[in-house]
C-alpha cells in the first residue's frame, strides 16, 4: 500500500487550535520534521486540514 511522506514547512504559531492539534497528531513537532504515514482517508483528511503548513509526497 502507498505511503505519504509529510513534512512540516511552516510554524503553527498563530494558527487555530484544531490545526495545531492536527499537526501534533500527525507526529510533527517542529519545522522540517518528516513523518511517513500510511495512505488512508483519515490521514488525507488531516493533511487537508493543515495543507498550508505541510508538504506531502507519495512514497512506495
Amino acid at each position: 500500500m502507498a505511503q505519504l511522506k509529510i513534512q512540516q514547512t511552516k510554524s503553527t504559531i498563530g494558527c487555530k487550535s484544531n490545526q495545531r492539534d492536527t499537526v501534533r497528531s500527525l507526529g510533527l513537532k517542529r519545522i522540517g520534521d518528516v513523518v511517513v504515514k500510511e495512505d488512508r482517508p483519515e490521514i488525507r483528511g488531516m493533511v487537508q486540514t493543515v495543507r498550508h503548513l505541510v508538504t506531502v509526497e507519495e512514497v512506495d
